[in-house]
């Protein structure tokens, strides 16, 4: 019959299809293999279940605290050095921590500045350093396969030669003359001159120039060491094995920096410049240690006529107007920073503040190593779970303790600009009893 003839002649067809599909994949070689083999690292189109952050911190014979979390798509190393700030200059160091930052990633322990850049850029990593009042980092972000290679550069032992020192010393004048012409850092000088005196380390300038070469030596040589020091690492798989490497490559240093000590006094400072008419007005208190504390408190204070503020030892409201709205300005500020807070304030700041701080672990990897190496400074570990507790465990009670206990404290004020109609600290300090 054609009906079976047909049948047979497309079966025969058939089989000749696949025997020679099947010899054409065994002389090509891939079409008898899944796409997973044939193409090893293959993202899976239907991947398995994301895994948390693991954290890990160890602190080293050496003083070096190493903290790592193995999550991040990329890598940030940072070191930082706590009492490497302009707070632990001596007398005659001012200005030798703002130079001092000019010195990260210049030539020491044999390398070249040359051949440090050129290897870490040579693996395209990004380096970045930075200081304040209180403590120095330095540090990289990189593609985390290449974190552990270049993270001995952080531990170079400067050398100090003659031209890194100066190009430090230009770089350190350029960036203080910047500051200078900015009013909101010279508000920013002017409360902690108030707070703790202008004579003192932490009253005076960061934005400091002119430090002299053995200035420099003696502040570095001094407080940028590892005894004391964090190593905050995103994205390390391995944290045993980075360490071994810590171990091997980051020299330790004899003794440990002292850290510096400074009192809280309450006074007033106030620069005049009418020419800029504008007054810019800050009151500030002590705040408590707690660092979670200290940040529900200044969202206490943000009840939309002032901006709060918080730094390690203060805490207060800053605010701005025309000159002859600034003892306006300064009424809204006391009664800002007067007013006792609320149980719903209380909870609302709870919440804002909680945000604020987990927030910070997913706005990158530089982001979160520095939310890592506050909480070891100020707790000694890290987790994102004990960070969340330890917002969640604050009650309207120790609020309301720690904002009696703020206002107890002398109040500090700092006037830069057309201030002529600001009132004196004494006046204000009246307000608060």
């Amino acid at each position: 019959d054609v009906v079976v003839v047909a049948r047979a002649t497309i079966t025969m067809l058939s089989r000749q299809v696949a025997t020679a599909g099947a010899r054409v994949g065994a002389a090509r070689g891939f079409s008898v293999l899944t796409a997973t083999e044939e193409f090893p690292g293959l993202p899976s189109t239907s991947p398995g279940e994301k895994k948390g952050s693991v954290t890990s911190v160890t602190t080293l014979p050496s003083g070096l605290t190493v903290v790592t979390e193995n999550a991040s798509l990329t890598s940030t190393v940072s070191l930082t050095f706590p009492n490497a700030g302009s707070s632990s200059e001596a007398s005659s160091e001012a200005g030798a921590a703002i130079a001092s930052r000019y010195l990260s990633f210049k030539s020491g322990s044999g390398l070249s500045s040359a051949l440090i850049v050129r290897n870490i850029e040579d693996v395209g990593a990004t380096p970045f350093s930075s200081a304040g009042r209180r403590g120095a980092t330095v540090g990289f972000t990189s593609a985390k396969e290449n974190a552990a290679f270049i993270a001995p550069l952080l531990a170079t032992q400067c050398s100090f030669e003659k031209w890194d020192v100066k190009e430090a010393q230009q770089f350190a004048a350029a960036e203080a003359a910047e500051a200078t012409s900015n009013a909101q850092v010279s508000v920013s000088d002017q409360i902690y001159a108030a707070a703790f005196g202008a004579q003192s380390a932490m009253g005076r300038s960061y934005y400091t120039a002119g430090a002299s070469r053995a200035a420099i030596i003696s502040f570095y040589e001094r407080n940028y060491i590892l005894n004391g020091a964090v190593l905050a690492a995103t994205g390390i798989d391995d944290h045993e094995a980075f360490l071994r490497m810590v171990e091997e490559e980051f020299p330790s240093t004899a003794g440990a920096a002292e850290p510096s000590q400074a009192a809280y006094l309450g006074g007033e400072a106030r620069v005049s410049a009418p020419s800029t008419g504008y007054a810019h007005v800050a009151l500030a208190f002590e705040g408590p240690t707690s660092a979670p504390l200290m940040n529900v408190m200044k969202h206490c204070l943000n009840n939309g006529s002032a901006m709060p503020f918080a730094a390690s030892g203060i805490i207060g409201v800053y605010g701005g107007s025309e000159p002859s709205g600034a003892s306006s300005t300064v009424d809204a500020l006391s009664t800002a920073v007067g007013s006792a807070p609320s149980a719903d304030i209380v909870a609302e700041a709870k919440a804002a503040a909680k945000t604020e701080a987990l927030t910070a672990l997913d706005s990158g990897s530089k982001s979160l190593a520095d939310a890592m190496t506050a909480s070891v400074l100020d707790s000694c570990g890290f987790s994102a779970k004990a960070l969340a507790e330890s917002y969640d465990s604050i009650t309207a009670d120790e609020v309301a303790k720690a904002h009696a206990a703020m206002l107890k404290s002398k109040v500090s004020l700092a006037a830069v600009g057309d201030i002529s109609d600001v009132p004196y600290q004494a006046t204000i300090a009246s307000r608060f009893g």
